[in-house]
């Protein structure tokens, strides 16, 4: 799927109400959750303890964390779009983020956004995105929430 590309906020802003795109999956390995429990150093042995996740969690398998999980939105929405003409992004906030499934280790997942609304504030446009992201082969989606980004325009 080609990107969407966005050249001005008015061009942004025709997208509002509208899907804007769905993402490669992007398969979450082991290596990876333990680089984001080190980083984080949140150790729970759910996430990093192979062994123990097989015998006593009722996923048997590992689980990604789910912040990790969450901060591959910025990499998965650089999948979908590509804002140019822009002198800086900014993350403003998340609304209504909720956790739904689990992402078991060796899981592939992908974003899914439709632009809520879109504002302009005095020359920076502020994008309130519906995020989903969706785990392959499972009906339930890892999280959604409202990703809140600011565009600056030049």
């Amino acid at each position: 799927m080609a990107k969407v590309i966005i050249n001005s906020y008015e061009e942004f802003a025709a997208l509002s109400g509208k899907e804007i795109g769905i993402s490669p999956f992007q398969k979450i390995s082991q290596h990876q959750i333990n680089q984001f429990a080190d980083a984080t150093l949140d150790h729970q042995w759910i996430h990093t303890d192979a062994k123990r996740a097989a015998s006593e969690s009722p996923f048997k398998k590992t689980i990604a964390h789910g912040y990790l999980t969450l901060s591959l939105v910025p990499y998965l929405w650089d999948q979908i779009v590509e804002v140019n003409n822009i002198s800086m992004l900014v993350n403003y906030g998340i609304e209504n983020l909720k956790f739904n499934q689990p992402v078991t280790v060796d899981a592939e997942v992908r974003l899914r956004v439709r632009l809520n609304a879109i504002a302009n504030l005095r020359g920076i446009a502020k994008a309130e995105l519906n995020s989903v992201m969706e785990i392959m082969d499972n009906p339930k989606p890892a999280f959604s929430a409202s990703i809140i980004l600011l565009y600056h325009f030049k």
